[in-house]
């Protein structure tokens, strides 16, 4: 390698090491709040084997045994925040790296899971970790626990996705003093898609309403054209619960149209607007992952569409359609040549463009 390969390629490990290093800085900013999760008495401190809390409400736990020669009788993970406290059992389990304490546990929000749900009730802000181990003579001894290493951003799945049953946030996070606290939000309005059914004469929306701020009967749906032209088409979806259903309203959107329209697809109450999209999944890139076809339907005023509901990069639901027209095509004969003996007819062809 020459001099001038070798010495670009110095800087570029140079500046690539710089750049890990910011991002790494600021994923710790990020996860950090502004909070101490030392107490005015000072503990022991255990430091994670492994700290997550997957699929949104999933807490799983691991620590080193403090006195491994001397294991405890009963072990347990206590969460406090404002006087209030929620526990979860610890077990005693060998593995490469020694004696492990291991806990597993649902996460569940205090006012919007159900109360008789198994698992620790937490309500919004942030929760200290304690462990607290029993020996065999009675005594209790109480450790802090350390936030873990850095967690990477990266990959096609997020770090900290919200509960798919209630959209809260369960997210792990460090103390200024670098202890590990779980930092708990509850959900916000939202209308989480469940899924779309693609039939050969319509396509049938299903959805849910989280952390409504009104009756669901209240809410009406609505197809709002992109462009800026303001166009809108009302639907009234059929509840069940929090729960809804209706059908796009496919012929209202392209009658009078020529070309493709792309819409999207709302809940609406007053002037409170909520997009339908899917949320409570821990794919970084929807659009990339739930992959729909295009679709030709036939709707029940006789039109013939060109159909393609899908995820947009937000998650958000969007429908393109545009209607099929056939070539126009000769009618008389004269406007055959002369050595044919009868006219011919072009073939049909699709005059929109499929977009994704």
């Amino acid at each position: 390698m020459s001099d001038a390969l070798l010495s670009h390629a110095v800087a570029a490990a140079k500046r690539a090491r710089r750049t890990a290093g910011r991002v790494r800085r600021r994923v710790e900013r990020i996860n950090t709040v502004p909070a101490l999760g030392a107490r005015v008495v000072p503990r022991p401190v255990l430091r994670p084997v492994h700290l997550s809390v997957l699929s949104g409400r999933t807490l799983n736990l691991a620590l080193p045994c403090p006195h491994p020669a001397t294991p405890p009788v009963r072990a347990r993970l206590l969460l406090e925040h404002r006087g209030r406290s929620q526990s979860v059992p610890l077990d005693l389990e060998r593995h490469p790296e020694g004696l492990l304490l291991t806990g597993t546990a649902s996460l569940r929000h205090a006012r919007h899971d159900d109360p008789a749900a198994p698992g620790p009730q937490l309500t919004d802000g942030v929760w200290r970790l304690t462990v607290i181990t029993t020996d065999a003579t009675g005594h209790e001894s109480r450790y802090s626990v350390a936030d873990p290493a850095s967690r990477s951003v990266e990959g096609p799945t997020l770090p900290h996705p919200q509960s798919a049953t209630t959209g809260a946030g369960f997210r792990p996070v460090r103390s200024v003093d670098g202890h590990a606290m779980i930092k708990v939000t509850g959900p916000r309005e939202q209308a989480e898609l469940l899924g779309f059914d693609l039939r050969w004469d319509r396509i049938t929306v299903h959805g849910r309403l989280l952390a409504g701020s009104a009756p669901q009967q209240e809410f009406t749906a609505e197809a709002v054209r992109r462009g800026g032209s303001g166009q809108s088409v009302r639907i009234a979806p059929r509840w069940e619960g929090d729960r809804f259903t209706f059908d796009i309203p496919l012929d209202a959107m392209t009658r009078g149209s020529k070309s493709q329209r792309m819409w999207d697809l709302q809940l609406r109450r007053g002037r409170t607007r909520i997009r339908i999209a899917r949320r409570l999944t821990d794919v970084r890139h929807p659009k990339k992952v739930f992959r729909t076809p295009f679709r030709t339907i036939a709707t029940e005023e006789g039109a013939l569409l060109r159909v393609h509901a899908h995820l947009a990069a937000s998650g958000n639901l969007a429908v393109s359609c545009a209607p099929i027209a056939p070539q126009a095509t000769p009618t008389t004969a004269a406007a055959a040549p002369r050595t044919t003996p009868t006219a011919t007819t072009a073939p049909t062809a699709i005059t929109t463009e499929e977009t994704a």
